[in-house]
């Protein structure tokens, strides 16, 4: 029997990652869809969580005979009342993460993302997109099915693992 470790970067920008005890590995892209905003001054294209393609995805671990435990941490948004449109964008889209996970029974907490940088990259990193990057592609070169820019949800999933073993 095996743990899993999901890490979830929030958003519609974001990325998931699961890593197991038993070293599998795999990074996706937070799956999304695209529709005109309800907003009727403007036509405007907006990104939204796709319900139904992050269930299938979760639920593929969820449905493994054996996975022993499911663990998730899900980063917490940063909501700035100066960019509107982005903190909708991203409390939407903790909703529906969220949902999925409370549909699924999949158990979850949140994490800070300095939490998780302190611990996985070197000290006194300035540029944290930069050091996900290449630090994520060291440690997962073949996870990163599809090409995210960072490997954020993975390296939560890692940290997770990480702080596990180690107590």
């Amino acid at each position: 029997m095996r743990n899993i470790y999901i890490g979830i970067d929030n958003g519609v920008t974001g990325s998931i990652g699961v890593v197991s005890s038993d070293g599998d590995a795999i990074q996706i892209k937070t799956p999304v869809k695209k529709e005109q905003d309800y907003i009727k001054s403007k036509t405007r294209i907006i990104k939204r969580i796709d319900f139904i393609a992050l269930y299938e995805f979760l639920k593929q671990f969820k449905d493994d005979e054996t996975v022993k435990n499911i663990t998730c941490r899900l980063e917490r948004p940063m909501i700035n009342n100066r960019f509107f449109h982005t903190a909708i964008s991203a409390a939407r889209s903790m909703e529906a993460t969220i949902n999925v996970l409370e549909l699924l029974q999949i158990p979850y907490d949140y994490i800070d993302s300095k939490e998780w940088q302190r611990y996985m990259f070197p000290k006194g990193t300035k540029d944290t997109k930069v050091a996900s990057n290449t630090i994520g592609k060291r440690f997962f070169p073949t996870a990163n099915i599809h090409s995210h820019e960072d490997f954020d949800g993975i390296l939560i999933a890692e940290y997770m693992k990480r702080k596990d073993n180690n107590g």
